[in-house]
């Protein structure tokens, strides 16, 4: 298990590359898509010198501005909540999506911190224009490391081509996080689950705004 999350840690490095490009979304292949931005927001996480201080405010302001507008979170938290989306009512639906969407930020976030070198390298995609769900799969690649398989799931959306799933070794980033989830219901309802997810993400909060030593 622990080198399983060393790999999701690492893979994360690389799921952060994802920007909105300047064109929009829908005029490019999803693959197409992936590859140019993350060589954009690469280059643009070099230029941010204070990303290798491990700025907090920084690092969230470009997981913000860059990566969230390529996910789906309402689709990413009915995949991870599962059955028991349908039991919740729309409010409570959409507090679950705005703290599952701020966990993932500070997740993200913490990983962008730690970029170094990692590399990725895109497979060929069979699609056709009548597809509305591909997969882009992809190779991360480190010195030293064994390289790790990442997959992107995507929809198309009136709004372009949307992540709302990524596997990484075979393990789905969103679908982990399902028996914890579970548990939190169980054992507290759907608002115990809003619970959990609130106080995990001020512990995360606290955590990340506490000055280093």
């Amino acid at each position: 298990m622990l080198k399983f999350k060393k790999k999701m840690s690492s893979a994360l490095l690389l799921t952060l590359a994802l920007a909105a490009p300047a064109a929009p979304a829908q005029e490019v292949a999803p693959n197409v898509l992936l590859q140019s931005t993350t060589l954009e927001v690469i280059a643009a996480m070099k230029r941010e010198r204070n990303l290798e201080a491990g700025r907090p405010s920084q690092v969230a302001s470009l997981v913000e501005t860059k990566v969230l507008p390529l996910f789906d979170f309402p689709r990413m938290t009915q995949m991870a909540v599962a059955r028991n989306w349908r039991v919740a009512t729309p409010e409570q639906q959409a507090e679950l999506t705005a703290e599952f969407r701020i966990l993932l930020v500070r997740t993200y976030s913490t990983a962008l911190s730690s970029y170094r070198d990692q590399t990725i390298e895109f497979r060929s995609m069979r699609s056709t224009p009548a597809d509305t769900e591909v997969t882009v799969k992809t190779v991360v690649k480190q010195s030293g490391t064994e390289p790790i398989a990442m997959n992107y799931d995507m929809v198309k959306t009136p709004a372009g081509w949307k992540v709302f799933d990524i596997t990484v070794a075979g393990i789905s980033l969103v679908t982990t996080y399902r028996d914890s989830f579970s548990a939190s219901v169980r054992d507290g309802g759907v608002d115990g689950l809003i619970k959990a997810l609130a106080d995990k993400n001020r512990q995360l909060g606290s955590r990340s705004a506490a000055p280093s030593s």
